[in-house]
């Protein structure tokens, strides 16, 4: 007599170890939920009883399952539609579409069955995982439900199945050609038999193991079964029975009653395989749920493809060794740093935009190390902070194999085609393809350009039509009347609250809040808000607008700034996430009212219309190094009048897809005591991100100039002392370096020193420096090559920085944003400039002045001076002292977060020199090349 394997017992025991398993892995990651899609086409009973056990089974376990019914009347299309948005969503683990299909039109349902994700086939009937298992492929494909449950009910009898006879009876997709496959890539010696097959019953009683699933009732007899055989029937048939209630019972395909009395063991019908097929498709749900969990919500080591360097010597030209090189399709880049389809759009092949929902996905993942390069007072020889950083993240990943990700600022096009030409890095780090990256890009710039534009052309709109309208008719149509009602719109109630005029209803109010709903009276002498344009124009430094027949009059001076000196431009850089962006356009201040009162973005009304033209923009952009390694390329603000860093989204996205033993690098502009500074006091102020290490970069040339070498003129060879060993020019120039090196360490952050060396450096020189940044606070200082060498020749210095943010981080702020402003101002200026102290002139006192009666007061402190020197006069090299620091104007950036201090004059609108970079820049026609850009 045979034992019963009771399917019932078994696949409860498994739904309770499955509910156990769920509980267990949300302790350790508590936002798991494993989702399962049932995709039903119709309406039939049958499929609505199935579908309802498995609903019923899944909630037991904890799995959250969706039925989605389609209607009879949908097509393949529509079905094909929604499975694809099913694949889309990171919430489902698992799909399966209910078959049969009930439809009014034709749908192949083995088209729809394979449009499922093969990661998501939780039925196992994807052609992809049917091909793995035939190949004996068990590891990385989903077993069908049937089949499986079918393993584990022969592996609860204790018998092992390695060399055993088994016959599958049946060749269907769904058992037999897999259970098949899974009883041979066990071990087991199998033939399949069916309905065709010569002399059926001698081949059924060789089998030691027997899997029936025919679509006979009860054909296999008990005199057909060998005896000790173990028989899984996987049939279920209905035949007449008037002692039923309801004139049938069910039976399998098996003879129970005689086999039984033959076989060893024997599943029931019901309650055998049936009950097992439920619990096999949770199981798998469960199963892929936690690979997904695993791979998508905690980051891991990244399977990266890097792209060789084929070094040449001498190195070539910046744009030939970027044209050598053949990018990855940034789809793949994608995919190999984990980030989903969904998550990505593509801009062509070579570049993309990544969503922010990256960052609602892997929420629970522990941040990478944040490392920021900068670099000692610039000179007109060149640091190559750019170069670093593309070196560095080139080094740490394709040398040291660590995930990481370059965080760079998008250049503007005017130096590119003005003097200075692009900012891709040099040599062999750089940042690729290089045209993509200093050109248009995803047209970031430009929508920044609209924007800033947009809002320029409400003020004096606003302001023609207070001249010229009466309060009444001003009120007319700002409010107006459709279709016999007036309401106000919802920033319009912004303004009201603004006002504090709390009705809802326009017609309440009374004409005095009338007049000061529709009066900005706006004070043209104040205005602050200029037109912008990414083209190097110095005829647009002073214009007059307003000469048009219409607006005589009305005319008034104002100027052009280049568009990375838009605030729009800085709101980008800081902002968090498209609310943060829609709130910080509301509080841009363009003037004042001629009361002294604020004006912003939100009471003219504009600020929606600016979110919708940046709505894109807050996504970053992706490209790749020349070794293949990640760069986030977004937003570019000045890094005098603004912060001169690259975007926190950028930052935050990257820290969370490198994982907690990845590194971001990312760079800040001009010296290190104004792009680092204001890196920590404003940019990780509103981040609240820790950074875990400096890279301070020099240059023995620049240390020279710093030393009291001779100046250098653009297109002068250079004079001698540049060119040969001089140890007294560098150690005097050391003296930057030394206080950089300080300036950082009142930060709390560790100091690697990047010495980018160049071939007429002496040893002597290179490690005099060396020994100087050590002996000053450096944790480390290291010679590199990763211009000639890519990450080669940088590898020192990753194994240096990865050593130095292993270090406890003591970060902490300069100041306490509550203290007075000239208090801020002058803690910034004595402590990073070594200033004696400020001089604040009448202009610059009365602004701060008013910008604490407005609540401007708690802001950080955005220094805009020289970047020449960290006096405020460009010549004075070295690390001067016993200066006192002017303080010209204090303007305020309130959208963006900060208060600038003047403490010269700022230029926002490059000019173009005698022979720009435009001179050398064609394309080719025939094959669209684009020549001459570096």
């Amino acid at each position: 007599m045979a034992q019963v394997l009771s399917g019932t017992k078994t696949a409860n025991d498994i739904k309770k170890q499955l509910k156990d398993e769920i509980t267990e892995f949300q302790q350790q990651y508590p936002d798991f939920r494993p989702g399962l899609a049932i995709v039903q086409v119709g309406d039939r009973e049958d499929s609505n009883v199935y579908i309802g056990q498995k609903l019923k089974s899944a909630a037991e376990v904890g799995v959250i399952a969706e039925h989605i019914k389609l209607p009879r009347s949908s097509t393949q299309y529509e079905v094909l539609a929604c499975v694809d948005k099913l694949n889309n969503d990171p919430k489902v683990h698992g799909i399966i579409v209910q078959l049969p299909l009930e439809s009014d039109t034709v749908i192949d349902a083995h088209r729809v069955t394979n449009a499922i994700l093969q990661s998501k086939d939780v039925d196992g009937l994807h052609q992809d995982n049917a091909g793995r298992l035939s190949r004996g492929d068990l590891d990385t494909c989903i077993l069908p439900c049937t089949p499986r449950g079918c393993m584990e009910l022969i592996k609860r009898t204790g018998v092992d199945v390695k060399g055993k006879n088994a016959v599958v009876l049946g060749r269907s997709k769904i058992v037999g050609a897999p259970m098949s496959d899974l009883l041979l890539w066990n071990h087991a010696t199998v033939t399949v038999c069916h309905s065709r097959t010569a002399d059926l019953k001698s081949e059924v009683q060789r089998a030691d193991i027997l899997v029936v699933g025919i679509g006979q009732a009860e054909l296999v007899k008990g005199d057909w079964i060998k005896p000790g055989a173990i028989v899984i029937d996987c049939g279920i048939n209905s035949i007449p029975d008037e002692t039923k209630p309801r004139g049938y019972r069910l039976v399998g395909d098996v003879d129970y009653n005689s086999a039984k009395e033959v076989a060893s063991w024997i599943t029931p019908v019901p309650g055998g395989v049936g009950p097992m097929t439920v619990a096999m498709l949770l199981k798998n749900t469960v199963d892929q749920a936690k690979k997904s969990f695993v791979k998508l919500a905690v980051s891991s080591q990244w399977n990266m493809q890097y792209l060789p360097l084929h070094l040449k010597d001498p190195v070539p030209s910046d744009i030939d060794v970027a044209k050598a090189q053949i990018p990855k399709d940034v789809s793949l880049l994608a995919q190999e740093i984990n980030l989903l389809p969904e998550e990505v759009d593509l801009y062509g092949k070579k570049k993309a935009k990544v969503s922010l929902k990256v960052l609602d996905r892997l929420k629970t993942q522990k941040d990478g190390k944040y490392v920021v390069v900068a670099g000692i007072t610039p000179t007109p020889l060149g640091e190559g902070k750019s170069t670093t950083t593309v070196g560095l993240a080139q080094a740490l990943g394709a040398e040291l194999k660590k995930n990481v990700f370059a965080c760079i600022r998008q250049p503007s096009q005017g130096p590119t085609f003005g003097i200075k030409g692009g900012a891709a890095g040099g040599g062999y780090s750089q940042v690729i393809p290089m045209e993509e990256f200093n050109l248009h890009l995803t047209g970031d710039l430009h929508a920044v350009t609209a924007a800033n534009n947009l809002l320029a052309a409400a003020i004096e709109a606003r302001m023609l039509h207070e001249a010229t309208q009466t309060d009444k008719a001003l009120y007319k149509r700002l409010v107006p009347e459709e279709k016999g009602l007036r309401k106000f719109s919802p920033i319009q109630l912004k303004r009201l609250e603004k006002l504090r005029i709390t009705k809802t209803n326009p017609n309440d109010l009374t004409a005095n809040e009338i007049k000061s709903f529709v009066r900005l009276d706006i004070d043209k002498e104040t205005i602050t808000w200029q037109r912008v344009i990414d083209t190097n124009d110095r005829f647009l430094r002073k214009i007059t607008i307003g000469q048009g027949p219409q607006e005589k009059g009305h005319e008034r001076q104002t100027q052009f700034d280049i568009t990375v000196a838009s605030e729009i431009m800085a709101v980008l850089a800081l902002c968090t996430d498209l609310r943060d962006l829609r709130e910080r356009l509301g509080r841009i201040v363009v003037a004042s009212s001629k009361s002294g009162q604020p004006i912003t973005a939100d009471d003219l009304g504009v600020s929606g219309a600016l979110a919708v033209l940046m709505k894109d923009t807050i996504r970053p952009n992706l490209m790749q190094s020349l070794e293949g390694t990640p760069v986030f390329v977004h937003a570019g603000p000045f890094a005098n009048i603004a912060h001169g860093n690259s975007s926190i989204i950028a930052d935050k996205v990257a820290l969370k897809l490198v994982g907690e033993d990845g590194f971001v690098v990312t760079e800040s502009g001009f010296g290190a005591d104004i792009g680092m500074e204001k890196f920590f006091d404003i940019k990780c102020r509103y981040s609240g991100l820790v950074p875990s290490a400096v890279v301070l970069v020099a240059t023995i040339r620049a240390l020279k100039m710093h030393g009291g070498g001779p100046t250098v003129t653009a297109g002068v060879p250079l004079p001698a002392e540049y060119k040969e060993e001089h140890l007294d020019l560098v150690e005097q120039g050391c003296s930057n370096l030394i206080k950089q090196i300080q300036n950082a360490n009142k930060f709390g952050v560790p100091v690697v020193v990047a010495i980018n060396r160049f071939g007429s450096d002496t040893l002597s020189e290179l490690n005099l420096v060396q020994g100087i940044a050590k002996e000053n606070g450096a944790f480390d200082a290291v010679i590199c090559n990763h211009w000639a060498k890519g990450g080669l020749g940088a590898v020192d210095l990753a194994v240096a920085v990865n050593n130095a943010t292993k270090q406890p981080s003591n970060f902490k702020f300069l100041y306490d944003v509550r203290d007075p402003i000239e208090s801020k101002i002058e803690t910034i200026a004595k402590e990073i400039y070594g200033a004696d102290g400020i001089l604040l002139e009448p202009l610059a006192q009365e602004q701060i002045e008013r910008y604490k009666k407005h609540g401007f007061n708690d802001l950080p402190i955005c220094m805009a001076k020289t970047h020449l020197s960290l006096s405020d006069k460009p010549e004075l090299k070295g690390a001067p002292t016993g200066f006192t620091l002017p303080i010209r104007e204090a303007r305020a950036s309130i959208g963006a977060g900060f208060i600038y201090p003047l403490v010269g004059t700022m230029s926002t609108m490059p000019g173009l020199p005698t022979r720009p970079c435009f001179y050398d820049i064609d394309i080719d026609a025939d094959t669209e090349e684009i020549l001459g850009l570096s």
